[in-house]
């Protein structure tokens, strides 16, 4: 099936190459036009002023400035036109690359990496070659947030409904154009690591002309007087009022010029941003949605009786007025002549009177279409992973031939898996290298993708709501002064807090735990730890080399049960079927691993 999506995306993005090689054909003829018009503008207004005829010389220069403009908008929207065909052709052949493995290129979401967090670290969630750069398509800020957010914790049963509806809508076939479409347009535009919601919280307390009321008036009555001043100086009248007018302007612009450059870097830093998210909601704001979430959302979009992208679109557009100050010589013109940054500052405080809130809710909304995009996107991708049932038998986990999806190099071995109960334990054995610890990280990277809304790597699934938590990959910090052995320690002190109140219930995933010690006080607190779970709201898997940890499901029938991965040495070849099978492990091939890297083995009397 995934070599099907394969071929499907790198048809798409043939297609889609070779209407971009048609779209840059025209928009560089449309570009030469532009050219054509102003050079033929400039060569009859010379011929008409030469000719002493002025006013077929200024009619001329005004028509061919009304065509150049015409002609200017037009080549802007064929060009536009034409990033977008070479975006979408980028779009597909980045879902091929997913689909081959290649992550390395992808967002690897490393500011939400955090070492402390109950699974992230352990399930790669986050970093290179995580779960996070296979699922998530997003490039703004927002919608990596949101994404994030749901990764690092589970929806509740409703909502994981709600989600799986949407995604499902967005993943079909017949909406696949216009979901990547949503995908491509915000990658028009550049996005910085700061959100609009740092612009947002420093603009919401802004009051500057709360505060300086007298300037309002000026703002209308200074430009006209200083204008009327400069006109009447032509006309013969006194020069030097339309220099008092010039310096009253330059004075308030000095006096002001921190605010004036406050207000001016904090607004441009989330022009494009803003852009990005016109275009985005104009998308959204068009289609015809079916399932009751997306609708819902897209009435968010609209409720205010402003439609989000046009409240959007104006601050944009105030931004990029407020950006001609950047030429120098403009400034000053500008600003003393025109008090054009109180203008923009003006609008700009006019506009969060109206729209603020407006904003906050819109890229909210955004924010969670981009995240179920992302998830559609992923579901489309890989349309034989199933779409996970929940269930409310406490810590059912039943899956068929449950694989890991960020396995790549070779196809992985799919295993079926159930288990189900309050205080129940599953304790895998198994020689090195047999699959324990990937069989661990399976079961939970499949359980974040189904408790957040995503299809799971899976011929079909059923999951009860729980709190995931890991502990595999603990290691020593010397910053921290911290042996590896203790922070073990400290990771399980963490999973029998959360689950000391019983409040949630813990579904907990451990790997040779208390592997920092010796193998009688291994043994001794493997098996305090199991039979203190056992009387909590908790159930899990805990993988060990130790055999003795067997004896468990003697003493906890019903709740302690014995699974491993096994693996036959053939002459010097170790060979592994990576299935799980009932039962305590048959085999162990340290010994001849050591020995097949060069260390001799001799076998005690």
């Amino acid at each position: 099936m995934s070599e099907s999506r394969e071929s499907l995306y790198l048809g798409r993005a043939s297609a889609f190459a070779g209407q971009e090689k048609k779209a840059a054909s025209t928009s560089s003829a449309v570009s030469w036009l532009r050219v054509a018009v102003f050079v033929a503008g400039a060569a009859l207004a010379y011929y008409f002023f030469k000719s002493d005829n002025h006013t077929a010389g200024a009619l001329a220069i005004l028509g061919f400035y009304l065509l150049f403009v015409l002609v200017m908008r037009w080549h802007s929207r064929l060009n536009f036109r034409y990033q977008q065909l070479r975006l979408l052709r980028q779009v597909n052949e980045q879902e091929v690359e997913r689909l081959q493995g290649k992550l390395k290129n992808f967002d690897a979401g490393q500011e939400f990496v955090d070492d402390h967090h109950a699974y992230t670290s352990d399930l790669d969630i986050f970093g290179h070659n995580s779960l996070f750069q296979l699922l998530n398509r997003s490039v703004t800020s927002i919608g990596k947030y949101k994404l994030a957010a749901w990764l690092r914790k589970a929806a509740a049963p409703q909502e994981v409904l709600k989600r799986q509806e949407a995604a499902a809508e967005l993943a079909s076939d017949k909406n696949l154009d216009w979901l990547q479409e949503l995908l491509a347009l915000p990658m028009h535009y550049k996005h910085d690591a700061e959100s609009a919601a740092g612009f947002i919280d420093w603009f919401r307390d802004k009051a500057f002309f709360r505060q300086h009321g007298w300037l309002k008036p000026l703002l209308f009555i200074l430009p006209i007087l200083t204008l009327a001043a400069i006109a009447a100086w032509f006309y013969g009248f006194s020069g030097w009022v339309a220099v008092g007018f010039l310096v009253i302007q330059f004075l308030l612009a000095y006096k002001f010029r921190v605010e004036r450059d406050e207000y001016y870097e904090k607004s441009i830093g989330i022009y494009e941003a803003m852009r990005s998210y016109t275009k985005q909601l104009e998308h959204l704001e068009e289609h015809q949605f079916s399932s009751p979430r997306l609708q819902a959302l897209q009435h968010e979009l609209t409720k205010s009786g402003t439609r989000s992208s046009v409240s959007i679109n104006k601050l944009a557009n105030i931004i990029d007025f407020f950006s001609w100050r950047l030429s120098t010589l403009m400034a000053f013109f500008l600003n003393n002549v025109l008090l054009w940054d109180f203008v923009w500052m003006y609008r700009l405080e006019s506009w969060k009177e109206q729209h603020l809130q407006q904003l906050e809710h819109s890229l909210e909304t955004l924010a969670e279409f981009e995240a179920l995009a992302s998830i559609a996107a992923f579901q489309h991708a890989h349309p034989h992973f199933a779409v996970p049932q929940l269930s409310q038998t406490p810590f059912l986990y039943q899956a068929s031939a449950l694989a890991h999806p960020l396995i790549f190099s070779v196809k992985p071995v799919a295993n079926d898996f159930g288990m189900q109960g309050i205080g129940h334990t599953i304790v895998i054995t198994g020689s090195n290298m047999s699959g324990k610890t990937t069989f661990l990280r399976t079961v939970g990277i499949n359980m974040v993708l189904a408790l957040m809304g995503a299809p799971v790597c899976a011929k079909s699934m059923t999951v009860a709501p729980a709190q995931v938590y890991t502990a595999m990959r603990t290691a020593d910090n010397l910053a921290e002064n911290t042996s590896s052995f203790y922070a073990e320690l400290k990771r399980l002190r963490v999973l029998l807090e959360l689950t000391e109140q019983g409040n949630q219930p813990v579904f907990y995933l451990l790997d040779e735990i208390l592997k920092g010690t010796n193998s009688r006080d291994r043994h001794l607190g493997a098996m305090s730890l199991i039979r203190q779970l056992h009387k909590r709201n908790a159930s899990g898997l805990i993988s060990t080399h130790d055999l003795e940890l067997g004896a468990m499901e003697q003493e906890l029938q019903g709740s302690v049960e014995n699974y491993s991965f096994n693996s036959d040495i053939i002459g010097n070849e170790i060979n592994f079927d990576y299935k799980l099978t009932p039962g305590l492990c048959r085999s162990f091939n340290a010994s001849k691993l050591m020995q097949l890297m060069g260390i001799e083995i001799k076998e005690e009397a």
